[in-house]
Formats: structure tokens, C-alpha cells, sequence
């Protein structure tokens, strides 16, 4: 009886390594979701730093690299409202144009000159509203909606300059395209298109992880008809992330306006959108809605702007750097498929 007894208790050890296991492998999931591309961004940096014997890591590159990924992050964390509730929007690399030469076109006048900055916050937003109140009210798809809000809105800038390059080389609040906080009197310092960014981000992670709205922003985009059947104003909220995105893409144009004292409305933000799109997706928020993290975008924009900084370092063809660029959305939307079914299978 007692062999008995020994013979059936046996398997328990089993039960409890197995169950360990487990855990540790939850954990270690836990933690690749914690990371996310953090070390895919260091491994570049590294990397991009011995390919260019040593050029990467200096105060000047790195300065380079913060600037060219400020106008993206912004543009990437208003595109990352709208994926979270599974919408897209194309139509922001238009709307950063037309933001930037309406805002460029008024600081010319004398009596107006100072209104430029929130005039090109108005005109993003209001090109952001207008999209969400098409896809919200109308049920428009948002593919469809941005697509043609691409085009429309380029015509629009277009015209705003007389299809001509608008230059004022003494544009109101210049600084914040071209000046740098300093941090360590004549030690360091950090461009100011890089602070506002980082506010940018700063302000979605309170509104997408500190608040109500939030909250419903999650919950339109796991599950658009259980929010709505929870009393959650779904055409609000649709409304409110295409006006943050316009809104952001309109502070894009500011910035890039300021940075370069001129804006043309055929060239400005050309491409702009699929760089903002990649870099959400490369932070891990789903093409599907509900799952992401804006401090995740952040990091996703720094690849982008790493991944076309390194590649002129190590002396890559302008052609080169499209394809690798294609290849790079590509894997980012094949990585987007990988973490749904992963997540599937968990």
C-alpha cells in the first residue's frame, strides 16, 4: 500500500516543473513586451557606430539624428491615437504641407506675422476634425477618408503658395527649428524640435494611460461595437483621434517650417505618413486597434531615424536606402502578424 501511495505521488514533481516552466516563460514574454524594439535600436546604434569606424556615437551625429527624428515622432504619435482605434490615416505628410505654408504664408505679414505658429496648428486640426467627422458620422472607411484627404489636402497647399516655394528667412519663434536647449552650459545640449517632441510624447502617454478618454481610445479599438453598447461616444472619440493626429501633423509643419524658413507644397511631407505609420507599428501598437504604447512609438521613430542616418554614414546609395526603407515596412507589418498570433496563442 504504501508503494502505491509512493507511485501515485510520483507525477507531482512533474506537475510543479512543468508549472515553473510556465512561468518563467510568461515572464520572459512579460519582458520581450517590456523591451519591445529597445534592443533592435541599441543593436543599430552599435552596430551603424563600428561600420562607420567610430562616426555615430559623436555629439554632432547624434544631434543630427535627434533632429531628424523629431518631425517624425510627432507625426508618428498622433498616427498612433488613430491605429489604437483601428483607423489609419494617410493624409498627414498633406496636411504637415499644407500646415507649413499656411502658417509660412501669414508670418510674411507685418500685422499677422506672430499668428503663423497656432495658424498652423488650426489648419491641421481643422484638416484632422474634417476627417474624423467624415469616417465617424458619415461611417466612411478611414482608408478611403485619409487616401483622398492626401490628395485633396496637397492641392490645397499647393495653392496656398501659388504652387511656388514660400521662404521667409525671418520667421517668428525660428529657434524652435534650429536652436538648442542647453542642458550643461558648453557641454550639452539638446535641439529644441527634440524637446518638443519628447513634450508631445510626454502629453499622449497622460491622455492615452491617465485618463478616461484614454481608456476609451483602447476600448474603440478592441471592440468598437462592446464600446459603443458600454455607452462610450464611439463617434467622439473616432473624431478626437483624427483631430490629434491633424493637430500633430500641423505642429509637424511648424517645426518644419522653422527648421528649414521655407515650405513648398508639392515636395514638403512627401512620404511623410509611411515613415509614421512604420514607426507605430515598429513600437508595437497593432494594425488592428487596442494594443500599443506611445513610449513604444517613440522608440520605433528613433529606428527610422538610426536605421536613414547610418546608412548615409556607411556611404549606402540614395536608391539603396528605398529599398532597405520598403523592406523595413514590410517587416514591420510582418512583425505586427507575428505578435497577433502570438498573442492568439497565449
Amino acid at each position: 500500500m504504501p508503494d502505491n501511495v509512493a507511485s501515485e505521488a510520483q507525477p507531482a514533481p512533474t506537475t510543479t516543473n512543468g508549472a515553473a516552466a510556465e512561468t518563467k516563460r510568461q515572464r520572459m514574454r512579460v519582458l520581450i513586451s517590456a523591451l519591445g524594439m529597445l534592443p533592435v535600436l541599441l543593436i543599430l546604434c552599435i552596430g551603424f557606430h563600428v561600420l562607420s569606424e567610430g562616426r555615430f556615437f559623436t555629439g554632432q551625429n547624434l544631434g543630427i539624428v535627434l533632429q531628424q527624428a523629431a518631425v517624425n515622432t510627432v507625426l508618428a504619435a498622433g498616427m498612433t491615437f488613430v491605429i489604437l482605434t483601428g483607423g489609419i490615416d494617410l493624409s498627414v505628410g498633406s496636411i504637415l504641407a499644407a500646415s507649413a505654408m499656411a502658417g509660412l504664408t501669414l508670418s510674411k505679414l507685418p500685422e499677422l506675422g506672430m499668428l503663423w505658429l497656432p495658424a498652423a496648428l488650426l489648419t491641421g486640426l481643422g484638416f484632422g476634425v474634417i476627417n474624423g467627422a467624415l469616417i465617424a458620422l458619415l461611417r466612411l472607411p478611414p482608408f478611403i477618408v485619409t487616401l483622398g484627404s492626401l490628395t485633396a489636402v496637397r492641392g490645397l497647399a499647393r495653392l496656398l503658395g501659388a504652387d511656388t516655394t514660400v521662404f521667409n528667412p525671418s520667421i517668428p519663434y525660428a529657434f524652435i527649428g534650429n536652436g538648442s536647449l542647453t542642458i550643461i552650459p558648453g557641454v550639452a545640449s539638446i535641439p529644441w524640435l527634440s524637446v518638443i517632441a519628447l513634450l508631445v510624447i510626454l502629453v499622449s502617454w497622460l491622455v492615452l494611460r491617465r485618463t478616461v478618454l484614454g481608456v476609451h481610445i483602447y476600448a474603440v479599438g478592441g471592440n468598437e461595437s462592446a464600446a459603443r453598447l458600454a455607452g462610450i461616444k464611439v463617434w467622439a472619440v473616432l473624431i478626437f483621434v483624427y483631430g490629434v493626429s491633424g493637430l500633430f501633423a500641423g505642429l509637424g509643419g511648424a517645426m518644419q517650417a522653422a527648421r528649414l524658413y521655407a515650405a513648398n507644397g508639392l515636395q514638403l511631407g512627401q512620404s511623410y505618413e509611411l515613415d509614421a505609420i512604420t514607426a507605430v507599428i515598429l513600437g508595437g501598437t497593432s494594425f488592428v486597434g487596442g494594443i500599443g504604447s506611445i513610449w513604444g512609438t517613440l522608440v520605433g521613430a528613433l529606428i527610422i531615424a538610426v536605421l536613414s542616418n547610418g546608412l548615409i554614414l556607411i556611404g549606402v546609395s540614395d536608391i539603396w536606402q528605398y529599398v532597405i526603407k520598403g523592406l523595413v515596412i514590410i517587416g514591420a507589418v510582418a512583425l505586427d502578424r507575428y505578435r497577433l498570433q502570438g498573442s492568439a496563442r497565449t
